[in-house]
């Protein structure tokens, strides 16, 4: 596979493991009954967004670079407070 066939196949990954979690959270929310967002969700969303921010850098488009980051932060933010959640259990 060629430099920039790699890229591209780094874009799509990350864009099917970002857009895996909206399934993930869809049949785990079909399986309690009631809408709940799974860690996986967010573990996905980590994934997929560096992927997707790695290959925004790489393409050097800023407003990609910019949204990417921000979201990733959030998504980090998620798993950080689920994680404090744990443990206070």
């Amino acid at each position: 596979m060629q430099g920039g066939n790699l890229w591209i196949a780094a874009g799509f990954a990350g864009q099917a493991l970002f857009g895996a979690r909206f399934l993930v959270q869809w049949l785990w929310s079909e399986f309690h009954g009631k809408s709940v967002v799974p860690r996986a969700f967010w573990y996905l969303s980590v994934a997929g967004g560096a992927l997707l921010l790695t290959y925004a850098i790489h393409r050097g488009e800023p407003v990609f670079i910019t949204g990417e980051t921000v979201t990733l932060l959030i998504f980090l933010r998620n798993l950080q407070l689920i994680s404090r959640r744990w443990q206070k259990t």
